[in-house]
């Protein structure tokens, strides 16, 4: 009897859980907080460049590099285009990344909680990874940095995801000398926060930064990221990346993205508003909540589990994200909405707990 086609999948593919990403309701009227998406619409530039880029026809293959992407790119970050590569969504830069640098049974190291696809893509490899925790107060301890002859990469979500902490440039960059192999630091909620870390890619070709322009751009449901690294880097990553890994309607989306700085600029700054408002709200329901450089929120409670709050809240239409990391503990992130969509969650909120108090 001749085999299935499932025995000739590889072993370590059928033994991976897979990512699990949030919940995308089909139906309407949901209140969506569970995946980080920019509750506000894209500047409206991008709609006219895709318009525009589609009047041109679709019958020709995109320009494989991005390069009007990577020019604006490169300007805005005070580099040159050939420090940059584009990619579909940032998880599409993870994997070329991982792909290049990490081998069958080398090692990656992350720090734990944070996002969980690194795992994935290092499995994806037949590679390990190792988790250093962090700290009660999110930092990491010096351990980080402790060298290992399987080591190949380190990823560091910066600011994190669940807690929305930011490890400092400035401790970073003391990191650099003392680094066991490169390191991507993942910047997908920057421009939330107050600082960044791409001015250290310039310090070694140890560091790498990769961006997405899904959460504060607005659109994750174009899919579209990049990375940041010395030219000699990119010139090796190109070679690992599909060949045309970004369509025209992608690029030029993305291209006039990055070019409405107005837009970038008031949209974060109203995000930031509320998030801050969010925050002082949810402390106030007795919520013990990270203060984040994010565009969402970690929520954890002393006096009550936290996962029949997600579900309560489930069934009333409002999405949150319940996550849960075993020796660490579990909590509640919450995405900024706007602020319409902040107070029904809010309103929700208090409907469960003075239901529970009764």
């Amino acid at each position: 009897m001749s085999k299935s086609a499932i025995d000739f999948i590889r072993k370590n593919i059928l033994e991976m859980a897979g990512y699990v990403p949030g919940e995308q309701p089909q139906e309407a009227g949901y209140v969506k907080l569970n995946t980080n998406e920019n509750p506000y619409p894209p500047s409206p530039a991008v709609g006219e460049a895709i318009v525009k880029a589609l009047r041109r026809g679709l019958q020709k293959y995109p320009d494989p590099l991005a390069t009007a992407f990577r020019v604006e790119a490169a300007r805005l970050l005070g580099v040159e285009p050939d420090w940059i590569l584009a990619g579909n969504g940032s998880d599409d830069i993870l994997t070329i990344v991982t792909r290049a640098f990490v081998g069958e049974g080398d090692r990656i190291r992350l720090a734990y909680p944070s996002y969980i696809l690194y795992r994935v893509v290092s499995q994806l490899q037949n590679g390990a990874w190792e988790e250093v925790f962090f700290q009660s107060d999110w930092t990491l301890r010096d351990d980080f940095l402790a060298s290992n002859s399987r080591l190949k990469l380190i990823f560091l979500a910066n600011p994190n995801s669940p807690s929305g902490t930011m490890i400092p440039p400035g401790v970073i960059s003391r990191w650099i000398e003392h680094l066991p192999c490169p390191i991507l630091i993942d910047e997908a909620y920057v421009d939330f926060a107050a600082e960044s870390c791409v001015d250290l890619v310039k310090l070694s070709d140890r560091v790498m930064v990769s961006r997405s322009l899904s959460k504060s751009y607005a659109l994750a449901g174009l899919r579209f990221g990049y990375l940041v690294a010395q030219p000699h880097i990119i010139e090796q990553l190109r070679k690992v990346k599909d060949s045309y890994n970004c369509d025209a309607l992608s690029i030029a989306g993305a291209t006039a993205a990055i070019q409405d700085r107005d837009w970038l600029r008031e949209t974060t700054r109203k995000v930031v508003q509320t998030r801050e408002r969010m925050t002082e709200e949810l402390r106030g329901l007795g919520f013990d909540v990270v203060p984040s450089q994010a565009n969402f929120v970690w929520c954890t409670r002393k006096d009550r589990p936290v996962k029949p709050i997600y579900e309560e809240l489930k069934k009333r239409k409002v999405l949150i994200r319940y996550m849960d990391y075993p020796g660490w503990g579990d909590g509640l992130r919450i995405s900024v909405g706007t602020d319409s969509e902040v107070d029904c969650l809010l309103e929700r909120l208090q409907e469960i707990l003075i239901g529970k108090m009764k």
